[in-house]
């Protein structure tokens, strides 16, 4: 088992769900139905245990070649589990790893047609943009807009469950703080950290084709501009979100983005990229506790 959750890289994807439950609650306002919100826990975990467990699965011939040399590097705390890409080292075979994904995949198809027959459009979109990614990584640079895409999907589903029509602007705004945060506090870091065994592939990453002070620029541009949106998350809610929920997401910004981000501006260390991925991978759960207080909070006027 161990390895099927090295696979789906569960710790990383646990986090990444505290995403679409903060972005339910900040549409909706209030806890919605217990029946809806257990079912759209179980699909957002078959969600992202499905495409963690995609993104080795198609790229697993470029992986073999990244550590045939050696294993992967010592990484971050959320990716640190011995048994990474557990297909290409030999510790799961493809069929298994294969079967494990579309299990997942069809609890995630079941439980979006049940929530929303229109969630169906994001679950069938995730996987071919998933792929598409990892076909880039020789390519270009550029597959980090699709990562920022293929995150953000997860809050797009999340509130059509609750808001069946969500305004456009206010969903596109939303789509770009998630992007932002993607490319700055996870994409770029984690493609930092994995510099030397990518060079070895000819991958085409920024930190590879821009270097490393481009690469710091990017993650600083783009943590500062995912705490500037953050400021106008307020807009898109129910709740009257006023400056103490701003406050609130100010802090989580600067202490888990701005200065691991900046600190890796200023050294430029593998490390300290290593550092900002597990800072940032703990903002959705930050931001998750934060609007939930307020939830509880409304509820107890």
């Amino acid at each position: 088992m161990r390895a099927y959750l090295a696979l789906s890289r569960s710790a990383h994807g646990v986090l990444d769900i505290a995403m679409p439950g903060f972005a339910a609650l900040l549409w909706l306002g209030r806890f919605p139905a217990w029946d809806v919100l257990i079912v759209a826990l179980v699909t957002a975990l078959a969600g992202y245990t499905a495409i963690y467990a995609l993104n080795d699965l198609v790229g697993v011939k470029v992986d073999r070649e990244k550590f045939a040399e050696s294993g992967p590097n010592a990484g971050y705390g959320v990716e640190a589990s011995d048994l990474r890409y557990p297909i290409a080292r030999g510790k799961l075979g493809f069929g298994r790893g294969l079967a494990w994904f579309i299990a997942w995949y069809l609890i995630a198809l079941a439980g979006a047609w049940w929530l929303n027959p229109w969630l169906l459009v994001v679950v069938v979109a995730a996987p071919i943009l998933e792929t598409i990614y990892c076909q880039l990584f020789k390519v270009s640079w550029w597959r980090v807009l699709v990562s920022g895409v293929v995150k953000s999907l997860g809050a797009i589903a999340a509130v059509l469950v609750v808001v069946p029509e969500p305004n456009p602007a206010w969903l596109g705004l939303m789509v770009a703080w998630l992007m932002a945060w993607e490319i700055g506090g996870q994409n770029v870091p984690a493609d930092w950290n994995d510099v030397e065994e990518d060079r070895r592939v000819g991958a085409r990453t920024i930190p590879l084709v821009f270097g490393p002070r481009v690469a710091g620029t990017v993650v600083l541009v783009a943590l500062i501009a995912t705490v500037a949106l953050s400021l106008w998350l307020p807009l898109m809610s129910s709740l009257a979100l006023g400056w103490p929920f701003r406050a609130a997401t100010l802090a989580a910004g600067s202490f888990l983005l701005l200065v691991p981000g900046f600190r890796l501006f200023r050294s430029l260390e593998g490390r300290r990229a290593a550092y900002l991925f597990d800072r940032a991978s703990l903002y959705p759960l930050a931001m998750l506790v934060i609007v939930t207080a307020f939830v509880l909070l409304e509820s107890l006027r």
